[in-house]
């Protein structure tokens, strides 16, 4: 049997068409999927994610899914993608709800407003646009990747409490995690398949990684 290259969750939340279309451009083998028998196909994994916290991660636990994610991340160590909320849900917890994460990288979610220089600079909220992604240290998720600008839209930031586990950072009022990494664990806070040119060769360079 033939395995996909990338699967994309779909538990009912994210932008799950959007990464597929890409892929299809892209030539990359690609599967959506909806039940557990689905995920055990895939050698690369994305998490999708938009909305609030609590909502997700209920729309998560109840899609069947969960145990199977578990296994195929943390026991099979396959690579897997999180964006946006999907970056969110691999904390252990948030500012925004009461569920917990799936502790995938030990860190938090919170708000932005626990910062002066939000209001001080009477920046708005939610952070929604283009900004930059500053890569810590070199990373095959960057690779081709110069002075990248991508597409945010959130009011929550992920605080690893590692700091060896924040792979880049963005600014708004404060430096935050726009990107994070726990061994095959990886989150970014942007949405590539929304950044163009910059989001098509990140998520090509994420098909690419052992």
């Amino acid at each position: 049997m033939v395995k996909n290259k990338v699967t994309i969750v779909d538990y009912g939340l994210g932008n799950v068409r959007a990464f597929y279309n890409l892929y299809k451009r892209l030539n990359i083998s690609v599967s959506i999927a909806r039940t557990p028998e689905d995920l055990s196909k895939s050698t690369k994994l994305i998490l999708p994610g938009v909305g609030s916290f609590d909502w997700a991660m209920e729309k998560l636990n109840n899609s069947g899914m969960l145990n199977k994610l578990n296994e195929m991340v943390l026991e099979k160590n396959i690579p897997v993608f999180g964006v946006c909320v999907g970056m969110q849900m691999m904390a252990n917890s948030s500012e925004e709800g009461d569920l917990p994460g799936l502790g995938w990288i030990d860190a938090k979610v919170k708000k932005f407003t626990d910062t002066n220089q939000i209001s001080e600079l009477r920046l708005p909220l939610p952070h929604m646009g283009w900004n930059e992604v500053i890569p810590d240290y070199e990373h095959e998720l960057f690779d081709n990747l110069h002075n990248p600008l991508f597409y945010f839209l959130h009011s929550y930031y992920f605080e690893p409490t590692n700091k060896e586990q924040t792979l880049a950072c963005s600014f708004y009022g404060k430096n935050f995690a726009s990107a994070a990494i726990n061994k095959n664990v990886i989150g970014v806070q942007f949405h590539p398949e929304k950044s163009h040119h910059s989001g098509m060769q990140m998520l090509k360079n994420f098909s690419r990684m052992q």
